[in-house]
């Protein structure tokens, strides 16, 4: 009788520290998922946004005539025997060379971004953007509410542009 009082006891212990744990990990409030949403739809137009500038810079460099120049060049970036091989000019290397630059800072302008976001207040603010993001990894349904929320962001942004 004694083991079953005790392991009563202990049962009841462990829910009540549970319970306790569960009420320390705050909840996350609709508004701050929706903040995370905005501010990982707007990432995403961002980038999408620099993406299409870059393919506007390739078709549109008379130097190297268009993508398949650029493509063509792009494979044999790097290897000198072959960019003779497909008569580059100096011209078009300094052309490619551009492209490169600018395909090269696409990750840290992105990363800039997103970071100013997060450490804007009125956008999102970091301890928001852990306390959300820490909420997705430990629960699945917190994840496919925010996913559920840039989608339909996206979505809203696609019908407000008129893509």
């Amino acid at each position: 009788m004694k083991k079953l009082m005790f392991f009563g006891c202990l049962m009841l212990g462990l829910m009540s520290l549970n319970a306790f744990a569960q009420d320390a990990q705050e909840e996350v409030t609709e508004e701050e998922m929706m903040k995370f949403a905005v501010m990982e739809e707007s990432v995403a137009a961002y980038l999408n946004e620099k993406q299409e500038n870059l393919i506007e810079m390739i078709k549109n460099d008379e130097t190297l005539g268009g993508a398949a120049r650029y493509n063509e060049i792009k494979a044999a970036w790097g290897k000198e025997d072959k960019l003779a091989e497909i008569n580059v000019t100096a011209e078009e290397r300094e052309a490619f060379q551009t492209i490169q630059n600018y395909v090269d800072s696409l990750g840290k302008d992105v990363v800039k971004y997103k970071t100013d976001l997060i450490m804007d207040q009125e956008v999102l603010g970091a301890a928001t953007y852990n306390k959300v993001k820490k909420a997705m990894d430990s629960d699945p349904t917190v994840k496919e509410k925010v996913d559920t929320m840039i989608v339909e962001l996206k979505e809203k942004r696609v019908d407000e542009d008129g893509l």
